[in-house]
């Protein structure tokens, strides 16, 4: 029998894309977290354990030495929906099975990749379980399965899952495992669960097979924020369930109080974070309960930092597609839930709390610079069962009447169904999503050009400040970055700037699904033909011009014919003078 005490353990994060969960950098989901503090609980010391990311074995091929000498081995990942990303590369079937390969220890597989695994990692496919060639899969909670392993000396585990007072140690005892992060501590966010399951059953979502809600209270959640804090995290996210409005009652009334009691006692404990945004909020829940959910949604936007974003999960606005797939909400009711969050938390930070914040167009110079504190993100997915070429047509009349009636998305989400064993779906298969695959990429296009364009230039007008954009990659000449957040906006900033640096950004143009920005504020005794031209309106001569006739006293005695006013977001800053 193999000691905890003796034991070396390496734990391979190859992310995680859930309904109700994510885990792709700068994310770290709760896996990895929860499953060193189960190491830790049955014995195992913290200096006996260790972290890597897919990512990072493909970087460095030297830490696969680790997979290959450690006594245990433990992969967490598996995406349920599908997505692209920008920060991370989750780990391939072929990668998984390498890794089991290379293990001379004992292998244990877990995470959402027990509900099965596809050919890649993409919509309109068909998945199945499979073991990778690994010893154990955990079935039940993987780090349940990590707890109970440890302890039987690496004989075996049942397929439990684990319990709140389990999760509570285990989320405050894991911690540790961020500062072996790559990201950490200024580019990574950490994924908060406040509650699993789902009180609803659409046909091709996993989250149900979780069961009904589960809670953990606040003081768990609180608790394992201090922990994190504590080790330098400042970005956070409370996106593991299925509907924060409903979290801590019964699963589908709002609790007002039990959001009181989690965001302020989040704020209570880490007075000095950066990043406090959600995810799932369930549209039903909101019409259903209106003067509870407004109660809620007031409380989350006193207390969340701008940016955030509630996911809707629409899925469909065919009524025949909603009634075949079980889908709770109608195009409708969705419609008045949009509303009522643009009421109560589409305001910016100083700025009026008015049911339809202004475009800074016309509030002048006095406009708030920031994004809204919350707004309502639309999830459509394609290829359930009963869609038709009319279900197209119904989701862009939706998405226009959002439009066109003045309200705000932050997003829309576009993608084609994953198939899982033990969902409905799981009849159907991929076939409808296959079949409309050329529909569904002209439609696609429509939305791009129709909704998310003129939609980004309401939430993000011109001279919209965006603090602290992480700069991540350059292409065609610009260097692009993202906030740290829910669906944070893709920025383009002129030239190529040094990456891994963060950056305050004004934003001059918009795009389908990102932004161009100059730095904030934009120096015209310094700004560059790239910078300048990039403002609407400055074309290269007028550019010229501002460079020839520099230096200035101020950005009023800049004289050009811009589309744009500067004065919000560009200052003229005199010049050093040579000793």
């Amino acid at each position: 029998m193999t000691g905890p005490e003796t034991l070396s353990v390496t734990i391979v994060d190859g992310y995680v894309d859930e309904p109700a969960h994510f885990g792709v950098p700068p994310y770290i989901s709760t896996y990895p977290r929860y499953a060193a503090g189960a190491l830790v609980d049955a014995g195992v010391p913290r200096e006996r354990i260790t972290y890597h990311t897919i990512d990072g074995l493909r970087d460095e091929p030297d830490r696969w030495r680790d997979v290959d000498e450690a006594d245990l081995l433990i992969y967490l990942g598996g995406m349920t929906v599908p997505g692209k990303y920008v920060g991370g590369t989750p780990a391939e079937p072929d990668e998984v099975r390498k890794l089991a390969w290379t293990a001379s220890g004992t292998s244990l597989m877990g995470g959402p990749v027990k509900f099965g695994v596809g050919e890649e990692n993409a919509g309109a496919t068909e998945t199945e379980r499979q073991d990778l060639d690994f010893d154990f899969v955990a079935k039940g909670d993987v780090e349940a399965a990590v707890h109970d392993l440890v302890e039987s000396g690496l004989e075996g585990f049942s397929n439990r899952m684990r319990d709140v007072d389990e999760v509570s140690r285990w989320a405050q005892e894991g911690a540790f495992i961020v500062e072996q992060h790559p990201n950490h501590p200024e580019y990574l966010i950490a994924e908060l669960e406040t509650s699993r399951g789902c009180a609803y059953r659409c046909s091709f979502c996993t989250e149900p097979l979780y069961g009904n809600p589960t809670f953990r209270p606040p003081p768990s959640v609180v608790g394992e924020v201090d922990a994190l804090s504590d080790l330098g995290v400042k970005h956070f996210r409370i996106g593991r369930q299925a509907d924060i409005l409903a979290y801590g009652g019964d699963g589908e009334a709002p609790n007002p109080d039990a959001l009181r009691s989690l965001y302020g006692g989040i704020r209570e404990v880490a007075p000095d974070l950066e990043t406090l945004h959600l995810d799932n909020m369930n549209p039903i829940t909101i019409v259903e309960w209106p003067e509870k959910s407004r109660e809620g949604i007031r409380i989350i936007a006193e207390h969340n930092t701008p940016g955030d974003t509630a996911a809707f999960g629409l899925e469909s606005a065919d009524p025949l597609v909603q009634e075949e797939n079980n889908l709770n909400v109608t195009a409708e009711e969705c419609f008045e839930a949009v509303r009522i969050v643009n009421e109560e938390a589409g305001w910016r930070p100083g700025g009026p709390r008015d049911p339809r914040p202004a475009d800074r167009a016309s509030a002048g110079e006095d406009a708030p610079t920031r994004l809204p504190k919350l707004l309502p993100g639309i999830n459509l997915l394609h290829g359930l069962k009963g869609e038709r070429e009319e279900t197209y047509e119904r989701n862009l009349e939706f998405l226009r009447r959002v439009y066109d009636e003045g309200y705000m998305l932050r997003r829309v989400n576009i993608r084609q169904v994953m198939s899982f064993d033990g969902t409905e779906m799981s009849e159907t298969g991929a076939e409808i999503a296959n079949d409309h695959k050329k529909l569904f990429k002209r439609y696609k296009q429509q939305v791009r050009e129709e909704i998310d364009n003129p939609m980004l230039a309401r939430v993000a007008p011109t001279g919209t400040v965006l603090p602290d954009v992480h700069l991540e990659y350059h292409q065609d000449g610009k260097t692009f970055g993202r906030q740290l957040g829910t669906y944070p906006l893709l920025v383009g900033i002129p030239g190529e700037r040094e990456l891994g640096k963060t950056t305050d950004v004004a934003v001059v143009d918009h795009g389908y699904r990102s932004v161009t920005g100059v730095p904030y504020p934009l120096d015209l005794n310094a700004a560059s033909m790239d910078e300048l031209t990039t403002v609407p309106g400055i074309g290269s001569s007028t550019a010229g011009d501002i460079v020839v006739n520099r230096p200035y006293e101020s950005v009023a005695d800049a004289e050009f014919g811009g589309e744009v006013d500067l004065e919000g977001f560009a200052t003229a800053r005199p010049l050093e003078r040579a000793d």
